[in-house]
């Protein structure tokens, strides 16, 4: 049922969010000069794949987890984007390719090895990473691997319809919140 609401809701994501796609792509282009940002994730089964995302940081600025990144990386307009979520939109392409789910396990790097062999050993990596989930609602980010891959497992072996819809409400509500950066 996951996969189902995930296609229809980011069909209709990308539907009716690409008016607003292009003007935030056309704000970023005159922000930073390039306005998405594609970077390779581990994905369902540990295989590889690209994920889109509106650009917060500097180009040019280090493939790193955002909590190493130097806090002056961000742009004012990246700023506005992560605290917004609006940054996450283009996602909903990695949702509708089949990537990602809305809800699941945030998509690591694959330099962050720590965080890939805890998720590995609790088996989190047999689902769909996802744009939302239990760690993002309670503020568990990746600088905390082993608690982040211990939220992931707990939330997968309990994973209902009814969670899928609450972590998407509490996230569009304001409690979900991706990895920190350090403050400039």
């Amino acid at each position: 049922m996951q996969r189902f609401f995930d296609l229809v809701f980011s069909t209709f994501g990308l539907f009716l969010g690409g008016p607003l796609f292009l003007l935030l792509c056309l704000a970023g282009f005159f922000m930073t000069g390039s306005p998405l940002f594609r970077q390779m994730r581990v994905g369902r089964y540990q295989k590889p794949f690209v994920l889109v995302k509106f650009r917060t940081m500097r180009p040019g600025t280090a493939s790193v987890a955002s909590h190493l990144v130097d806090g002056a990386s961000i742009t004012r307009w990246g700023r506005f984007l992560r605290r917004t979520k609006l940054d996450e939109l283009p996602q909903l392409w990695n949702v509708f390719k089949g990537e990602m789910s809305l809800v699941g396990p945030r998509p690591c790097l694959f330099n962050q090895e720590e965080l890939i062999r805890e998720r590995a050993q609790r088996g989190v990596f047999e689902a769909r990473p996802g744009i939302t989930g239990l760690a993002q609602t309670r503020g568990i980010d990746m600088s905390v691997p082993v608690l982040l891959a211990e939220t992931d497992a707990a939330m997968l072996a309990s994973l209902r319809l009814s969670d899928y819809f609450r972590y998407i409400f509490l996230t569009v509500a304001g409690q979900g919140r991706g990895d920190r950066a350090p403050a400039r």
